[in-house]
C-alpha cells in the first residue's frame, strides 16, 4: 500500500516507461483535520516503483498556478500518455472557485522524462460546451463538472481519444452523468465531441473514467458514491464504488450496463498490466474504513478478470472476487 503520515492520498493515475512504474496521485496535508477540506488544497505528487507495491516518493509532478488561472484553487485527477514525438504529456483538472461555485476545466503539463513538468501556455486546452454539456449557470448541481482527463489512443479511428467526465444540459438533475469525448491527431489541438453516452443511466456523475483491457474485452471503469448516485438507483440501497461497463460489440460501452466492482470502501480503481507477466491488476484507494471515517492510500495490486461476461476481482480460476452485477443491485 501507498500512503503518506502526513497527507491523505486519493485520486491516482498510473504510467509505465519501460523500466519503472509511475504513480501520480492527489495528496493534501492531515493539517487541515477535516478530509472534506482536501480537495481544495490539492496538488499532484509522485512516486516510482519495480513491482507496483514498493514506491519511493519523488518530487511532486504539479501544484496549483498563481491567481488568475484556470488552475488556481488546486490540481486535480488527469492521465500521462507519450506521444509519437517522445514527450510524456499529462492532461490534468483545474479548478478555480468563483461566486457562484467550483469550475473546472482540462490542462496540459509536459515532460520529457516523467519527473520534471512543464505546464501549457494554452492552458485551458478544453472546457466545458454548452451545446452539449451542464454549466455552473445553470444551477441543478453543485460545481461545473468537467474534469478527470483520460487519453489513450483510438485504435478504431486512429486518432487520440479524451473521456471525460461531465454532465448533460438535459434531463434530469439527478441524473445527468454522461461520458464526455474530445478527440486530436496530435495531442496539442483538441476538438470537444458530444457525450458518448445519454443522460438517465443511474447517475450524477461518472467520475475518473478509464479504459482497460482485460481478458481481451474492452473495458470502461468509473467512479461514483450514493450521493451522486440517480434517485431511483440510490433507493436500491447501492452504496456506489468503483464500476465497470464491458463493451458491446460495436465497441460502445453503455453506462445502463454497468456492473459495481467495489463497494464505498474502495474508489478510482484503475487497471495496469504487469510488465513481466502481462496480467491485468486493480489498484483503488482507501476511502473509507469501518467506521467509514475517511481513510486515504492506495491499494496494493491485485488480479481482475472477466468471467462469464463480469469482471471479478481476486483470483483468476474462481469467482472469489467482490464484483456485484447491477442485477444484484436492483438495475435491469
Amino acid at each position: 500500500m501507498f500512503a503518506l503520515p502526513d497527507s491523505w492520498v486519493w485520486d491516482f493515475w498510473l504510467a509505465d516507461d519501460g523500466e519503472k512504474y509511475h504513480l501520480f496521485f492527489l495528496y493534501a496535508s492531515k493539517a487541515l483535520k477535516d478530509p472534506d477540506a482536501r480537495h481544495y488544497r490539492a496538488s499532484i505528487g509522485h512516486a516510482v516503483s519495480d513491482d507496483l507495491e514498493n514506491w519511493t516518493r519523488v518530487v511532486d509532478a504539479l501544484v496549483r498556478s498563481d491567481a488568475p488561472a484556470f488552475d488556481d484553487l488546486a490540481t486535480w485527477t488527469g492521465s500521462v500518455v507519450r506521444g509519437d514525438d517522445g514527450l510524456w504529456r499529462m492532461f490534468y483538472t483545474g479548478t478555480v472557485l468563483t461566486a457562484d461555485g467550483n469550475v473546472q476545466s482540462i490542462g496540459m503539463a509536459t515532460s520529457t522524462d516523467l519527473y520534471d513538468w512543464t505546464k501549457s501556455d494554452s492552458n485551458p486546452i478544453l472546457t466545458a460546451d454548452s451545446r452539449w454539456y451542464e454549466r455552473l449557470a445553470d444551477g441543478h448541481w453543485h460545481d461545473e463538472a468537467f474534469r478527470d482527463p483520460w487519453v489513450y489512443r483510438d485504435e478504431s479511428i486512429g486518432r487520440w481519444r479524451m473521456l471525460i467526465t461531465a454532465r448533460a444540459n438535459h434531463g434530469r438533475p439527478d441524473d445527468r452523468g454522461v461520458i464526455a469525448t474530445a478527440l486530436s491527431d496530435d495531442l496539442e489541438t483538441w476538438e470537444l465531441q458530444p457525450p458518448l453516452s445519454a443522460p438517465g443511466s443511474g447517475f450524477g456523475q461518472l467520475e475518473v473514467l478509464n479504459t482497460a483491457e482485460i481478458d481481451g474485452e474492452n473495458v470502461l471503469l468509473f467512479s461514483c458514491l450514493a450521493p451522486d448516485l440517480a434517485d431511483a438507483l440510490r433507493q436500491t440501497g447501492t452504496t456506489g464504488g468503483t464500476w465497470a461497463i464491458i463493451a458491446d460489440a460495436d465497441g460502445r460501452w453503455d453506462p445502463t450496463r454497468a456492473q459495481q466492482l467495489t463497494d464505498h470502501d474502495l474508489y478510482v480503481g484503475r487497471v495496469i498490466h504487469d510488465r513481466v507477466s502481462g496480467a491485468a491488476m486493480f489498484l483503488a484507494f482507501e476511502n473509507t474504513g469501518p467506521d467509514g471515517s475517511f481513510v486515504g492510500g492506495i491499494t496494493d495490486p491485485r488480479p481482475v478478470s472477466v468471467r462469464d461476461g463480469v469482471v471479478v476481482l481476486g483470483d483468476a480460476s474462481d469467482h472469489s472476487g467482490r464484483t456485484v452485477p447491477v442485477a444484484a443491485s436492483g438495475r435491469g
